[in-house]
């Protein structure tokens, strides 16, 4: 790892964007995705004093959007208002606390792009030009291959442009890239985005057609109206402009001055090229600095399967919200998804981690403290002596939720966090502070409760930037005010006062019902907008990305190893299925996501290869017992013949414990470990899932079978 994201500030001033999103559709999961993780970010950095800026917004210009706007029979200012509104109207339901939000049709932005083009023109970067070649309308993107030949990306003809334009000289600009990407002031992660950025940099650059002349919805270039300016460079001078850049006022100077350059950009990894060459080398050429950090995150697949505004299929965050609430959405995205990678969504897997994690997890565990408080002290936190088994597992969860939050690494951090959920909740069922007697033991329960309370204080402090809903309702039943007022910049453990009166209590997370998932799927079903929508023709679907205002450069097409099988791993049941793959459209890309297939619908294939991937190996049950405080999860070890494992798997509602021990199973053997309730668990065992409720069936064999055997 050349370098690593941490959100770290020299300042007092803390500045991140999310990209601006392309209004040629609505907003989906993967744009709420984005900006879930800039909101959660910003919390964080807010709640640690730091003065923070939250830049999003919507990207309006284009040849694409005006094609639209007229198949819409509407003018592009009105097409592109009813869409930004939408994106809008969508962050404020879901309550994330953006600071500005730009579009690119604003005066300010026209005002501060055609500041930077005249800047880069009077510092000798700017030519006047002509360009014959092939132009992808659909992506915005300049494509280097002959007439008729498809985009590298989207698989839509492209179209062959012959024009006057302006040209920015990025062939200046290589070696002055290439030494920005090592030094370690600048960072590009993940790994793989960076060295996908300096590859295509050493291939060598070419000048950059910076202007168009064949239609007119654009930012007119200054002083030669005919041309307008290329709606790249018009979107990411969105960053700057947005802070006050071409403006006069002294008031946006100031605020420029005070956070550019932006401590973290986020981008979809589609997009990368455009962000961490084309940008920095805007910024370089107008004598102002790049960015600290450009973070691509991965995209999101929706059952196993590609998203696409062709299909209509897009899943609308406001189905998750409407059902369980924007805290569900955000803890799925950023406990489930590692960030940086490509992640996979269901409505089945979204029910399963917030009844594990949220229903059973943190909100049965604020229920249980808040009314034994309630029940023994009169709801008055008692003084009490802490137990330092809990101290510690508090201890080391702040310091690794740091760490890990501070590294970008959501979903470890999450993981840290809710191990110590699983300690309380654990240390609840031991002491068991109800069959203590009422006089005589009163100390003793009350340190047990004070333990309990004062770690839920913790959990919840934590907790805040990712669940700011659930936490500040937590927060003021603990009878501690306004989280979103409180310091939280130091939190330790002896905080809470003892005599603190709780405040009024209610549900947080109440229990997903069974019938959750069928009726998100008719929520989606029933969405008049949730249908193919109108786009150039193409030879291909064009891919829904997280957060893309458009699509990159080339990219290999995929071989039959990269068509890997999907196997859909339930980590709240330890038990796995496996799906058909996802047909990847290129090397480098995974598409976002779809509906399930209707049932006609015929599976796609995988080659050999792609089976031989997963390790099925035969394994005894040696031992099994329940989990503490998980009323679905039994500890099991396995033995495999030349290792025992253990195996965390969510099938007590089905099997009782001693009549599994000697029976044999079928494991995934090479699956990374993950834990559960605080257990590591080292593989995942095979299961049928049988019947509307889902009830799993173990697989086993007629046949005597060797333990340890490998499936084939």
């Amino acid at each position: 790892m050349h370098n690593t994201v941490l959100l770290m500030s020299d300042t007092s001033s803390f500045y991140i964007t999310t990209p601006i999103y392309y209004v040629n559709a609505r907003p989906h999961i993967g744009h709420a995705y984005t900006t879930i993780v800039a909101d959660a970010i910003a919390r964080r950095k807010r709640a640690q004093g730091f003065d923070t800026w939250l830049l999003t917004g919507t990207d309006e210009h284009g040849q694409k959007i005006e094609r639209s706007a007229r198949q819409a029979g509407q003018t592009p200012m009105e097409f592109a208002t009813a869409v930004s509104s939408q994106f809008r109207g969508l962050w404020d339901r879901m309550g994330l606390s953006y600071d500005d939000y730009i579009r690119t049709t604003e005066e300010r932005h026209r005002k501060g792009v055609q500041k930077l083009f005249r800047v880069l023109q009077e510092r000798g970067f700017i030519y006047k030009g002509s360009y014959t070649g092939q132009y992808c309308v659909s992506d915005e993107l300049y494509v280097d291959a002959p007439p008729g030949s498809p985009c590298p990306d989207c698989g839509r003809i492209t179209e062959t442009v012959s024009e006057e334009n302006y040209f920015f000289k990025l062939s200046a600009f290589e070696r002055k890239l290439l030494e920005l990407y090592d030094d370690p002031k600048f960072i590009i992660q993940p790994e793989a985005r960076r060295n996908e950025v300096i590859s295509f940099v050493r291939g060598g650059l070419k000048d950059l057609s910076i202007s168009r002349t064949s239609f007119d919805w654009g930012i007119p270039v200054p002083g030669d109206e005919k041309h307008v300016i290329y709606v790249w460079m018009d979107a990411l001078a969105n960053y700057i402009t947005a802070l006050g850049y071409g403006s006069d006022a002294p008031q946006d100077q100031q605020r420029f001055e005070r956070f550019w350059p932006a401590d973290v950009q986020l981008v979809g990894k589609e997009i990368i090229r455009f962000h961490c060459v084309y940008w920095p080398a805007f910024l370089m050429a107008a004598g102002l600095q790049p960015p600290k950090s450009v973070v691509a995150h991965g995209w999101l697949l929706f059952e196993q399967s590609k998203m696409s505004k062709s299909r209509g299929n897009i899943v609308r965050a406001e189905t998750i919200v409407e059902t369980l609430g924007a805290d569900a959405l955000r803890y799925f995205l950023m406990r489930e998804v590692v960030f940086g990678q490509d992640g996979s969504f269901s409505f089945d897997a979204l029910v399963q981690r917030y009844n594990a994690d949220l229903a059973n997890g943190y909100g049965n565990l604020t229920s249980r403290v808040l009314a034994m408080i309630t029940q023994y002290f009169g709801g008055v936190v008692p003084a009490g002596d802490s137990d330092p088994r809990v101290v510690a597992a508090a201890e080391t969860a702040e310091r690794e939720f740091a760490e890990h939050f501070e590294a970008l690494n959501f979903s470890r951090a999450l993981e840290s966090l809710w191990a110590l959920v699983a300690v309380v909740d654990g240390y609840i069922t031991e002491k068991a502070p109800w069959k203590l007697g009422a006089a005589e033991d009163a100390p003793a329960r009350a340190s047990i409760l004070y333990t309990c309370a004062e770690a839920l204080r913790i959990i919840t402090a934590l907790a805040y930037p990712v669940l700011p809903d659930a936490t500040t309702k937590i927060w003021a039943q603990l009878g501690l005010g306004d989280i979103a007022r409180a310091d939280l910049k130091n939190v330790r453990w002896g905080q809470l006062e003892p005599g603190t009166k709780l405040g009024p209590s209610g549900p947080t997370f109440p229990r997903a019902e069974k019938d959750t998932v069928k009726r998100m799927h008719e929520l989606e079903s029933n969405d008049t907008g949730n249908r193919a929508e109108a786009e150039p023709a193409s030879t291909s679907e064009a891919v829904v990305m997280t957060g893309a205002p458009a699509a990159p450069a080339s990219a290999a097409q995929p071989t039959p190893a990269d068509q890997s099988a999907a196997v859909a791993v339930s980590q709240a049941t330890g038990a796995i299925a496996t799906k058909a793959p996802a047909a990847l459209t290129s090397a480098a890309s995974l598409g976002a996501s779809s509906m399930a297939p209707e049932p006609t619908a015929r599976p796609a294939t995988i080659t050999i290869d792609d089976f031989a991937k997963v390790e099925l190996r035969v394994g005894q049950v040696q031992v099994a017992e329940p989990v503490k405080g998980a009323d679905r999860l039994l500890r099991l070890e396995v033995n495999l013949g030349d290792e025992v494992r253990q195996i965390v798997a969510g099938i007590a509602g089905a099997y009782e414990p001693e009549k599994l021990i000697g029976r044999k199973v079928v494991i995934v053997a090479n699956l990374q470990p993950r834990k559960l309730r605080g257990l590591e668990s080292n593989g995942m065992i095979v299961a049928a899932s049988v019947g509307e409720k889902g009830k799993p069936v173990l697989a086993g064999f007629l046949e005597d079978v060797e333990i340890g055997a490998r499936l084939k």
